[in-house]
């Protein structure tokens, strides 16, 4: 009973890894990606989108946007799947004891 607890276990520390590499590499491309558009292409970023808001102040606030999301999606499947299985995972082994 224990080695299947200790495998579901590693399991879900395994899909958590997995999840926060994905959302980490997500952060990373959006991040790199502007900071490479300011370093090689200021032109395009100099295009005017409406007076006042130039495409690399909307792409700028896109990153920060971005980071929230990712926040958001890691806390979310933390609520709703890493704490209910750890609890679940708890409430197996105090039943076993």
């Amino acid at each position: 009973m224990d080695q299947e607890r200790l495998a579901a276990l590693e399991a879900l520390a395994a899909r958590r890894w997995r999840l926060a590499l994905t959302l980490t590499c997500v952060m990373l491309a959006t991040y790199f990606g502007f900071v490479l558009l300011v370093a090689f292409d200021k032109p395009l970023l100099g295009t005017v989108l409406a007076p006042g808001l130039s495409l690399g102040i909307l792409l700028g606030a896109s990153v920060i946007g971005v980071a929230w999301i990712v926040t958001g999606v890691y806390v979310r499947w933390a609520n709703r799947v890493y704490d209910a299985e750890l609890t679940r995972l708890r409430a197996k082994k105090a039943e076993a004891e």
